[in-house]
């Protein structure tokens, strides 16, 4: 019983020393989440411009057929998905590339795939007018929201110094400001910020082991991804790869096979996962991206401690109340299937 008694104190130590150690490594690599949304920019018209940016996020008359809304690809109900390889667009077309999550978006270096968007504003942009997916055009869109004076009057509050308020910029302004606000901080966050206890004994040999393999190097950050590009099939090309990610894009030799490193917040409320939305399985998963950018094939016990830890990352998600959006009217340009 003494050597009992004796031993204890030395491990304890030795295991505070462990979690210490720890945690300074983690936050040489990650960051938490900002207590508050950070805005391009704070004003005293910010709130109007949140209420109407909410409520376009969820209007399908930003659509041509009436039908697709942001939050149809992007539900916030489903970790800011919609649990689809492929979304569904204009006349049931299907996208090119799985629909990245919108939670905690705005603080990624770029948007899309291939990072063709500086920010959640530029991005609000493309979906609205992509022939696949809202297949609009501005003018659609200004002209309906034109002809519902809830809608003027809401741009005129949350843009009171422009002579023209209602305009496509505005509006995927409003809608980038919105989406500002969808953080969702975590237990990781506690754990970042120094409490030792937020995490559990198997997450934090997820961590460790996430780190000590090299999963860091790419998903780092406050967003652990997001904040680089990166080349899908460093040490092992998938067999199922077919999208040349930002060659597309720039042409660029070096760009072919790269893509924007993903977030892993919420990681498992977003499957499928990769760009063309092909592995279910958060398991297999963690297997291929060990392959193929590690040239690693991990344990099944190494990939149940990753996993423990991917599972930390899921956060508190927003409770966004639905809005009452106001009705059309007669002058209001009708829904198109064509």
């Amino acid at each position: 019983m003494l050597v009992v008694l004796m031993l204890a104190p030395v491990f304890a130590e030795s295991t505070d020393k462990g979690n210490t150690s720890l945690m300074k490594a983690a936050q040489e690599n990650f960051a938490p989440l900002p207590d508050k949304p950070v805005f391009k920019s704070d004003n005293p018209s910010l709130p109007a411009k949140l209420t109407l940016g909410k409520m376009l996020f969820f209007d399908t008359r930003l659509s041509k057929s009436n039908v697709f809304s942001c939050n149809s690809c992007h539900n916030l109900s489903t970790g800011g998905v919609d649990n689809n390889s492929f979304s569904t667009g204009h006349n049931w077309q299907a996208g090119g590339r799985n629909s990245p999550t919108v939670l905690n978006a705005a603080l990624q270096v770029a948007q899309f795939w291939d990072g063709r968007a500086a920010d959640v504003e530029a991005q609000a942009q493309g979906p609205i007018l992509n022939p696949i997916e809202m297949a609009a055009t501005q003018e659609l869109v200004i002209a309906r929201l034109k002809t519902i004076p809830e809608y003027v009057a809401l741009f005129k509050q949350a843009y009171p110094n422009q002579k023209e308020s209602l305009t496509y910029k505005n509006l995927a302004d409003a809608i980038g400001a919105f989406e500002r606000t969808l953080l969702t901080p975590s237990r990781f966050d506690e754990f970042l910020k120094g409490n030792e206890r937020a995490l559990n004994a198997n997450e934090k040999a997820g961590l460790k082991l996430f780190m000590d393999k090299g999963c860091v190097n790419c998903h780092n950050g406050v967003t652990v991804g997001g904040n680089s590009f990166q080349k899908f099939g460093v040490m092992n090309t998938p067999g199922f790869l077919k999208d040349k990610g930002r060659f597309d894009l720039t042409k660029k030799e070096d760009d072919l096979n790269v893509f924007k490193v993903p977030t892993l917040r919420n990681v498992a409320l977003t499957y499928p996962y990769f760009n063309d939305g092909s592995v279910w399985d958060l398991k297999e998963a963690v297997k291929v991206m060990a392959w193929t950018q590690l040239g690693d094939k991990l344990s099944d016990e190494e990939i149940g401690k990753i996993l423990s830890f991917l599972n930390a990352l899921t956060g508190k998600q927003p409770e966004v109340v639905m809005p009452i959006l106001p009705p059309s009217t007669p002058a209001t340009p009708k829904p198109s299937r064509g």
